[in-house]
């Protein structure tokens, strides 16, 4: 496949006018096809990665079942996420161990290629959380962190958990518990009301990724910074955005961008399933949750329960309502997420050995097309 005319965004994070080349699924320098495809006009993106959703399409992770996970997929594909790390929700421990073996059976015997997003990851969200931050996560299935449980939890999904959620105010022995599994997943500080000491000490200890910055934490203030004020001074840790215009004001944003430097950020879109849905009554963890114009919340208090935005439409939202360059949105939606999940060296970029997973945008940031493993997921080639 020959893509012509295409304004390409590059691994230095940059656009430059030129042609692509796609054979036998991959970025080449060279190819033998002969589809040719003119994308005049056309920015051609990485296939995004959203390493936070809970579900989509009327699916979720937590369904616990390989139609969920597929149709969770599929959707994702057509809207230009092509790889995936759904998020689990606080449920009792048996149930995500089945959830994870469920993911593990999908990775490993019958995931769909091309017309389907690729399942990277699991980030497990709960159940190592605070009660006093706890969102729309249900409470009664808060338990203390356990090295012991969350090797079980590895282990249920064949080594698919890619990050494991604490909140270490909650759970005395945080710093062990950190050091003990550092070296196989990544530690993230979620849904907790951590001060700046204890945030502080946990990535010191090693963790190194927080969860939906600003949402489920403290507020960052002059006096007490919190978890924002931790992971502000820890050079080593990521931060995950939801870029809806709900969770979010823009110009908190803009400010993080700038606070933290934006290698650091990854936009997530923490989607529930009812995104791409109409407004209506959905289930989220167990839990009932309204959508009204793409804004979920819980039925019993009103506060915020996930997203009703893929991750797309986050980027598209960051760039036309909060003013982030497009080329610092695309990059924390691919090259971020790709290195924090460890598989930069075949996807996130559109390089010459990568999977060939790129989406054509128009001028107006709308998804012309989607190719996948090197295929078109529309009938229609035409942009």
């Amino acid at each position: 496949m020959i893509i012509k005319n295409a304004i390409i965004y590059t691994e230095q994070k940059a656009f430059q006018k030129g042609e692509l080349y796609i054979q036998d699924g991959k970025f080449s320098s060279q190819t033998t096809e002969h589809m040719v495809i003119d994308a005049n006009g056309c920015y051609a993106i990485p296939g995004l990665i959203d390493l936070h959703l809970h579900g989509c399409g009327g699916h979720d992770l937590c369904d616990g079942t390989l139609e969920s996970l597929a149709s969770i997929a599929q959707y994702e594909a057509r809207a230009g996420i092509t790889a995936i790390c759904p998020a689990t929700m606080t449920l009792p421990k048996q149930d995500l161990i089945n959830i994870l073996r469920t993911a593990a059976e999908y990775k490993n015997q019958c995931q769909p290629s091309g017309a389907h997003a690729d399942l990277v990851g699991i980030n497990m969200e709960g159940p190592f959380i605070s009660s006093a931050k706890k969102g729309a996560q249900d409470p009664q299935h808060i338990v203390s962190c356990s090295t012991q449980t969350a090797r079980e939890f590895i282990e249920a999904s064949d080594g698919l958990v890619k990050l494991i959620g604490i909140a270490p105010e909650c759970n005395p022995d945080f710093v062990s518990f950190i050091t003990q599994l550092k070296d196989q997943v990544h530690i993230s500080l979620a849904h907790t009301n951590a001060d700046y000491a204890t945030a502080k000490a946990a990535f010191d200890a090693g963790a190194d990724h927080a969860v939906h910055l600003y949402n489920a934490m403290p507020a960052f203030t002059h006096r007490q910074p919190g978890v924002i004020g931790a992971v502000c001074d820890s050079p080593h840790v990521y931060a995950e955005l939801i870029c809806d215009g709900i969770h979010i004001h823009p110009a908190v944003v803009r400010a993080t961008l700038r606070m933290l430097g934006a290698d650091r950020v990854v936009f997530i879109s923490d989607s529930m399933r009812a995104t791409g849905m109409p407004d209506g009554s959905y289930t989220l963890g167990g839990l009932d949750v309204n959508v009204t114009n793409k804004k979920a919340t819980l039925a019993s208090d009103g506060a915020i329960a996930g997203s009703a935005s893929n991750l797309m439409e986050c980027v598209k939202t960051a760039v036309t309502q909060m003013d982030i360059p497009l080329e610092t949105a695309i990059a924390c939606a691919t090259i971020h997420p790709a290195k924090r999940l460890g598989i930069f060296e075949e996807r996130g970029s559109i390089s010459v050995g990568k999977k060939a997973d790129l989406v054509l945008l128009d001028d107006s940031l709308n998804v012309k097309l989607v190719i996948k493993d090197g295929k078109c997921l529309t009938a229609d080639k035409t942009v």
